[in-house]
């Protein structure tokens, strides 16, 4: 497959919810993971120790969700408390950056409580993640998470998939004018990926999820443990190497891979 020149400077990260999906992004030529817990409620603080595990086996760079639940973005007091000792340990941990994202009731961005997080980062990179997808107004929010410091912005365009929301993927990257990275994330896959990329952003953020059954001999069929969530003990969620690699070579030959 040939290599796309054009897009030398597209960026892959991963969006890895175990150590096996770190090791399977790092082998697949990804730039940069980003660590979550909470898969089925869409990606919620890693404990500490998955971030340290993580930070001692990646050579990539490592950033770390810190999001307290699952729900809305828009948080209490003791919940904004919790996500600032989460920033202190993923940095204590090495982390290369944090992730997350705070809203006011009304849906714009909270840019007092990002801007302290921001501050309190330092030296980490912060990305705003897709709870800017749930604001009313993309540009305004645009503007309000640059002016908070943060150094990336994470989107699918406001609609479900990122190839869905192309059209604002690529009005945020010429409104952004270099000013914040864009990173487009939702759906994101080998057919689509060169699409996106097309819009100008920076990198593309992926979890290439596969499935495979658990190894347990003994399966317990009275009660199911996850409740009314779409999934069950007997079935391990990964990000899958091939699926990471291919789009890999859209971007970079194997020789220009991080690793």
């Amino acid at each position: 497959m040939a290599v796309n020149n054009q897009f030398r400077q597209v960026e892959i990260e991963v969006c890895a919810f175990s150590v096996e999906s770190c090791l399977n992004a790092q082998r697949a030529g990804a730039h940069r993971v980003e660590l979550c817990g909470g898969f089925l409620e869409g990606g919620t603080t890693p404990s500490a120790g998955l971030i340290e595990t993580a930070r001692s086996l990646l050579r990539i760079d490592l950033n770390v969700m810190i999001r307290p639940r699952g729900g809305d973005f828009l948080y209490s007091h003791w919940e904004f408390e919790c996500m600032k000792r989460d920033v202190e340990i993923a940095k204590k941990y090495g982390a290369n950056g944090v992730v997350f994202g705070i809203l006011n009731q009304n849906g714009t961005i909270d840019q007092q409580r990002t801007s302290a997080l921001v501050a309190l980062a330092k030296p980490m990179q912060v990305t705003f993640h897709r709870a800017f997808d749930m604001t009313p107004d993309p540009v305004e929010a645009l503007e309000a998470v640059i002016e908070t410091g943060a150094a990336v912005i994470l989107t699918s365009g406001q609609r479900q998939t990122a190839i869905e929301g192309i059209e604002t993927i690529a009005e945020l990257v010429a409104a952004s004018a270099g000013r914040i990275d864009t990173m487009a994330g939702a759906g994101v896959n080998a057919t689509n990926a060169v699409q996106l990329a097309a819009t100008g952003l920076t990198a593309l953020h992926l979890t290439a999820k596969t499935t495979r059954p658990s190894l347990m001999t003994y399966r317990q069929s009275n009660l199911q443990m996850t409740s009314s969530l779409p999934t069950n003990e007997y079935e391990v969620v990964f990000s899958d190497f091939e699926k990471i690699e291919a789009i890999r070579r859209l971007f970079l030959p194997a020789d220009d891979a991080p690793f």
